[in-house]
């Protein structure tokens, strides 16, 4: 089997010859290839070049292109710092108050740079790699992480506690959900295998159960909705221990759920196994970039051994991995699932 139908088994449910492997390793693939995150950003012809090389080095079976964690939120009037070394970030929103949120212009996301360089880059690594490793087109933001950063983080939770009404806050989560959808929509145009979003603001270490239940998961769900409508599959992405709503992020539809090492996986084990793939769980920064070769071995055992049992399965790091991570500790962990029993 190659990488494509290797993942494409495991989202099936399906026995293969070996563990699938998807890594979220974009910073790391652009160090490796000697570039800085501002050429990466800049370039399509280099974030291809830079998974091309990776998957060359590492012989993996799945791409997750992921190029910034703010293009969406710049594409639809944020404000963003660009540094030369780092992922983008934003520091404070462009929405200062709730009722602007009638005022805003339509999005289109199609206009915005990045993010017609992000759906090159896409559509490059499909006709290179075709129907051989296993494309995924990250998507940025789902909704209620978008108006997150619309709003500033800050302001965005103080909504919730303040509000007499959540009319606006609403009306700005139907906003985003509008843009998130644009950019799958586009981004389904490009011939990829898969599409997805982070929503790690809606994770439990921000807001509660109920919270989540009524402001971000139905919206995570019309995403999903679309994607399947578009014929692709999705994986959804949220950070932190999600234990309280792993039974709510299965609501979504979602093919996968992206969730990193702070969830229980024998809890994940036991909502996921016979339905949604899991994608993770190895833990980016203490294990892969920190820990020693045989730290990486022992969790990525640990994690194997408990998945021993069900096809729904899709190794990765929980979330981005660190751009200064040893190559032998990768090596170890991809090395170790190919080996395991």
């Amino acid at each position: 089997m190659n990488g494509y139908e290797r993942i494409s088994a495991a989202l099936k449910g399906l026995h293969s010859d070996k563990t699938p492997i998807m890594l979220h390793n974009f910073m790391m693939a652009a160090r490796e290839r000697g570039v800085t995150m501002e050429q990466y950003r800049n370039s399509p012809k280099v974030i291809a070049e830079c998974f091309i090389a990776a998957i060359e080095k590492y012989q993996y079976d799945g791409i997750l292109v992921d190029v910034d964690t703010a293009t969406l939120a710049g594409a639809v009037g944020v404000h963003v710092d660009f540094p030369v070394n780092d992922a983008a970030r934003t520091h404070f929103g462009n929405v200062e108050n709730l009722e602007d949120v009638i005022h805003l212009k339509p999005a289109k996301v199609e206009d915005y740079k990045y993010i017609q360089i992000w759906l090159e880059a896409v559509h490059l690594l499909k006709d290179y790699f075709k129907n051989e490793i296993y494309i995924r087109g990250n998507c940025d933001q789902a909704p209620f992480s978008l108006a997150s950063m619309m709003r500033g983080a800050q302001n965005w939770m103080m909504d919730f506690m303040m509000m007499e009404t959540d009319e606006l806050v609403i009306n700005l989560l139907e906003y985003c959900t509008d843009a998130t959808t644009q950019f799958v929509k586009l981004m389904a145009q490009t011939g990829c295998d898969m599409v997805s979003n982070g929503d790690s603001p809606a994770g439990p270490e921000m807001i509660s159960p109920e919270m989540y239940s009524k402001y971000a998961m139905p919206y995570e769900k019309k995403i999903v909705e679309v994607a399947h409508h578009k014929g692709i599959a999705y994986a959804l992405h949220v950070c932190g221990n999600t234990d309280v709503i792993l039974d709510q992020m299965m609501l979504t539809g979602a093919d996968a759920l992206e969730l990193d090492y702070k969830t229980d996986t024998i809890k994940i084990y036991e909502a996921l196994h016979d339905t949604t793939a899991l994608i993770g769980t190895i833990d980016p920064s203490g294990v892969l970039a920190l820990g020693t070769i045989n730290d990486v071995q022992k969790k990525t055992l640990e994690l194997l051994e408990i998945y021993k049992n069900s096809n729904r399965f899709i190794l990765n790091a929980g979330c981005a991995i660190p751009p200064n991570t040893p190559s032998e500790n990768l090596k170890m962990m991809i090395d170790t699932a190919r080996n395991f029993r």
